[in-house]
């Protein structure tokens, strides 16, 4: 059996004045706000307890990312966000949702379908 690890990557960058900016611009104006996956996972300030609830009966080991983060442990990928990629036991990457993906959700249950699609396949 193939290990796989799902990593989930914000378009946002990390730190606490970042999710302080982040967690404004979602309230101001959030037809606007640049991660989709964000808008759709967490509140204001938290994550959605839908969300958090169907991540631990996932079943599959994940990592979450922002931006910069990635950059960071994944220099040589190039991928646009926000994302959910999976990771295979042999470490290739491989796109589980894309942006153009993600964008099209409205909710974590519709995000929830289309993932447990994705990871069916």
């Amino acid at each position: 059996m193939t290990t796989r690890t799902l990593i989930f990557i914000y378009n946002a960058n990390g730190g606490i004045f970042s999710a302080m900016a982040d967690a404004a611009h979602k309230l101001v104006s959030p037809e606007t706000y640049p991660c989709s996956l964000c808008a759709i996972t967490y509140g204001a300030v938290s994550m959605r307890g839908e969300w958090k609830t169907y991540l631990k009966r996932l079943g599959h080991e994940t990592r979450f990312y922002h931006r910069d983060d990635f950059a960071r442990d994944w220099p040589g990928e190039a991928v646009t966000l926000p994302a959910i990629l999976e990771q295979t036991g042999g470490g290739t990457l491989s796109t589980l949702m894309s942006k153009e993906d993600l964008d099209t959700v409205q909710s974590v249950a519709q995000l929830v379908a289309m993932l447990e699609d994705r990871l069916a396949r």
